[in-house]
């Protein structure tokens, strides 16, 4: 483009240098108009000529950049086309190791193949020599394949439970040593400082009278008083040839009391008729009820129980005249307390809250009616009742596992309980069931194989079995002692515990002759 601009700055150079001579030659002084037009004209050359210097030094300077660009294109081009070939020749080569590969692979997979023929045939073979070693070990020992694997896994799965029933009993033997000696250690102290006298209800009572005389009197005409008196009391009135004695039969304590009382009443006061029985029962019933209060305030304060409701407290009384097992209810609940009391103190716990629960704990088993629902449950729902503490609340009703124990009194009422229960002479049981149960126990001992003889001592509470030297070994000892254990925890009711001692000796006799 500025070539092109020079010339045009010639040519308007030329016309202008044009319309100045024709000015001047149309004015008076032509000669000089000449002469201005030849200066215009060297003025005009030499402008046009340094242009076209100029123009011509500017195209050459382009063509160089020109060329320049040229020379680097080429180069990047002859440097791609140097990495395609490099390109190139390594595709190449990768192909030729691919193809040599593909042919060893070939080769390998040719030779692998034989191989695994040879071998297929070989264990063909071995199935073969397999079988008919199989058949003749099933000919030598009498037992097919499956009766052989039956017997050694039964070999191995009694292998390994004795084992496991032997690394068990360490465990627990190492885990409890330390705990068990402490927890015996209290539990013992607990009992020597609450020493209390044993007490057994029957269910019988004998009256006695001064002579046989009376026994006429008491039946009266056509045996119309003691009727009177078995209707208002509830009880059985037995008189036969027992020399001046009445008995009195019932199971429940405080029938038999207002019985008693009432007979002793009558036959201190001469006059026997039905009216006079009825009149004398239901006096002798409110003084019964008031002496029950003032039992079960006499019992709050000996045991320094304070703030119980009157009918807690009438409950409590109430006690008195229950039995569980042949066991006073109240001197056991007193003692339960006491127990319960030293053990709270021994924890770190407060005794005052252990001793109320310890007291309250059975109360759900003397309530004014007989509903079907769990002792222990019935007596939770009383003692919330009446505004007791939610510790004492859950105790009471925890303390046959009947609901979850959310606090620590609830395991020391469990304890005192069976502790205040299972002292040797606190209970008695009908002599049919406690023969049952020896039996029971013996019975289930001697159901195991390699058992000789079982006997059952200490009430039941040690279960002693002999066992064949032969037939049970000394791990089979651990192992048989453990199960009969559990069996009798899931399949027996018994008071307490229950010892299990496998004795396996062996004696080897000889005579001199």
């Amino acid at each position: 483009m500025e070539p092109l601009g020079v010339i045009v700055g010639v040519v308007i150079g030329l016309i202008v240098g044009i319309v100045i001579v024709n000015l001047l030659l149309s004015g008076a002084n032509k000669k000089k108009a000449e002469a201005v037009v030849k200066e215009a004209n060297v003025e005009a050359d030499r402008i046009k000529n340094e242009k076209i210097h100029q123009a011509k030094e500017k195209f050459l300077s382009l063509k160089e950049d020109h060329e320049k660009a040229i020379q680097d294109r080429e180069k990047k081009m002859r440097s791609r086309e140097d990495k395609f070939r490099h390109k190139e020749k390594e595709l190449s080569k990768r192909i030729e190791d691919n193809s040599r590969k593909s042919k060893e692979i070939s080769s390998s997979k040719q030779r692998v193949e034989n191989q695994l023929e040879v071998v297929s045939k070989k264990q063909s073979e071995i199935d073969k020599m397999h079988e008919k070693q199989v058949k003749q070990l099933e000919e030598l020992s009498g037992y097919s394949i499956d009766e052989a694997k039956q017997h050694l896994v039964q070999a191995l799965k009694d292998e390994a439970r004795t084992d496991a029933m032997s690394y068990i009993k360490e465990i627990q033997d190492e885990a409890k040593l330390n705990a068990t000696k402490e927890a015996k250690k209290i539990i013992i102290q607990s009992i020597q400082r609450v020493a209390t006298e044993t007490a057994i209800e029957n269910s019988v009572s004998v009256f006695n009278i001064e002579s046989d005389e009376l026994k006429g009197r008491i039946i009266g005409r056509e045996g119309r008083n003691i009727r009177a008196l078995e209707s208002a009391t509830g009880v059985e009135i037995i008189v036969d040839d027992t020399p001046e004695a009445i008995i009195l039969s019932c199971f429940d304590p405080v029938r038999r009391e207002i019985a008693r009382l009432s007979l002793h009443q009558l036959v201190g006061d001469g006059r026997i008729h039905p009216a006079r029985v009825e009149e004398v029962v239901g006096k002798t019933k409110r003084k019964l009820e008031e002496e029950i209060v003032e039992t079960g305030k006499r019992t709050c304060i000996d045991l320094g129980i304070h703030g119980l409701h009157p009918e807690l407290i009438r409950m409590v009384g109430r006690m008195k005249y229950r039995s569980s097992y042949g066991q006073n209810l109240l001197q056991h609940s007193r003692e339960t307390a006491n127990l319960c009391a030293t053990l709270a103190s021994e924890l770190g716990l407060n005794p005052k809250v252990a001793k109320r629960a310890g007291l309250l704990h059975d109360i759900g088993k003397v309530p004014d009616d007989e509903p079907e629902t769990p002792h222990a449950i019935l007596g939770m729902k009383m003692a919330e009742k009446h505004g007791e503490k939610p510790d004492v609340c859950n105790a009471i009703g925890a303390h046959h596992d009947e609901i979850e124990m959310k606090t620590l009194y609830a395991p020391i009422i469990q304890v005192c309980d069976a502790i205040s229960g299972a002292r040797p002479g606190a209970r008695k049981e009908i002599v049919e069931s406690y023969i049952k149960r020896i039996k029971d126990l013996e019975g289930l001992a001697l159901s195991y194989d390699g058992v000789t003889k079982a006997y059952a001592i200490q009430a039941g509470r040690e279960l002693r079995v002999l066992v064949e030297s032969e037939k049970v070994s000394d791990k089979r000892s651990d192992e048989l002692s453990f199960e009969i254990s559990q069996k009798i925890q899931t399949e027996m009711t018994y008071p307490g515990q229950v010892k299990v001692t496998v004795i396996r000796e062996k004696r080897a006799v000889n005579y001199a002759k």
